[in-house]
């Protein structure tokens, strides 16, 4: 018999010769922007828990209550029996956060994206294969939604809108524009603005990727797309990064609501999120709008990294948000940096390819409310040594 196993082996041994094999290791979250890996606290720089709601007291007790009114979980998909009663509320108060018409839950964000994606591009919705212009650095999440689609992706430069347009203006077929508001790996963001002029001279469809801004950016914490939900734009975003738990959400125009409700398979074909999940998501919705100085402290702690970086002649690229990366290069040179900071109490992560394109590796620096100016500092004297 062939020995499959032994594929895998050979694989693994390539990624480790390339410095990119991965590993899993049991982490437990501390408060205050600390975690513990076994071998005691370390400042955690590598969480995506950006205002720490996953640890706030009513985060976690509104997921005690949901839990024991409605169990553990929600039995079904739901357009069976899993559509509890907490989905209509929740999707209400998305909605008026988002200032959208309609909002929609769904499992994740990497299966929102997956699944969204190839509802929307299908070709019989509009008699010809739809076209999509997708950022270069779109998350791999949207990427793998376009390719299941099995429709033409142009990846335009990043965040270059002349290029862009150049693409729209030689294209007649119907057109949609992918991309992130807040780019995960580089900490920039989109021009929104701009977009939205692209999208509405060109007739083109409008999909905005909020991940990294729910929460965090724009007004009342609820991203920087808020407003720009309809018919002609659709806003995704997660409920697993600054809102503490797990779960994505849809801001849409209620025709498009209820043509995912019949049409998205991440919908369809998925049990529905458990009741402990939509407690959380409940409480960190009721939250956030509350956690202004929270979002400024945050924005200064980035701001700080930032300019210590620049100061010890550290390239952290075009970051303006929360998410500051230091670029390093070569994999194992971003391998040894993470070690030689986790020595120092520090955990940052090195992000590599196929993460990032070859050649920029780095650490990816996610700041969290729970930190302190000091735990700043103190990275930036590591950093330096």
């Amino acid at each position: 018999m062939r020995d499959f196993d032994q594929s895998w082996r050979q694989r693994l041994s390539e990624l480790e010769t390339a410095g990119r094999r991965r590993r899993l290791t049991a982490s437990a979250r501390l408060a205050d922007g600390r975690i513990d890996r076994g071998h005691g606290g370390l400042l955690d720089f590598s969480s995506n828990d950006y205002l720490g709601l996953s640890r706030h007291p009513l985060v976690k007790a509104r997921a005690g209550e949901f839990l024991a009114r409605w169990g553990a979980g929600s039995a079904a998909s739901r357009l069976v029996t899993g559509n509890l009663p907490p989905f209509t509320g929740i999707e209400a108060k998305i909605a008026a956060g988002k200032a959208a018409p309609a909002a929609l839950l769904l499992a994740s964000g990497f299966q929102a994206n997956v699944s969204l994606l190839p509802a929307l591009l299908d070709k019989s919705l509009w008699g010809e294969e739809p076209v999509v212009f997708a950022d270069r650095l779109n998350h791999a999440s949207l990427i793998q939604g376009c390719q299941a689609a099995g429709v033409r992706m142009i990846r335009y430069r990043h965040n270059d809108y002349d290029h862009l347009e150049a693409l729209l203006r030689s294209e007649q077929r119907t057109a949609f524009i992918v991309t992130e508001t807040v780019f995960s790996m580089d900490g920039d963001r989109s021009d929104l603005a701009a977009l939205a002029d692209l999208a509405a001279r060109y007739d083109a469809f409008l999909y905005l990727d909020e991940a990294h801004a729910t929460g965090v950016l724009g007004e009342a914490g609820f991203g920087l797309a808020r407003g720009m939900a309809g018919g002609n734009c659709l806003v995704m975003g997660t409920f697993s990064k600054a809102m503490g738990s797990f779960g994505a959400y849809v801001a849409c125009s209620e025709d498009l609501r209820e043509f995912l409700v019949n049409r998205c398979a991440g919908l369809i074909y998925a049990t529905a999120l458990p009741p402990a999940v939509l407690g959380a998501i409940d409480a960190a919705l009721d939250l956030v709008p509350g956690l202004t100085a929270e979002r400024a402290h945050l924005g200064a702690l980035a701001d700080r990294l930032r300019k210590g970086l620049a100061a010890i002649g550290k390239d952290f690229g075009p970051s303006t948000t929360q998410i500051v990366p230091l670029l390093v290069g070569p994999e194992q040179a971003a391998l040894d940096l993470a070690a030689s900071l986790e020595k120092d109490g520090i955990l940052a992560l090195a992000i590599r390819p196929p993460t990032v394109p070859i050649g920029q590796s780095r650490l990816r620096f996610a700041l969290a409310a729970g930190h302190r100016i000091e735990d700043i500092d103190h990275l930036l004297d590591c950093l330096a040594r």
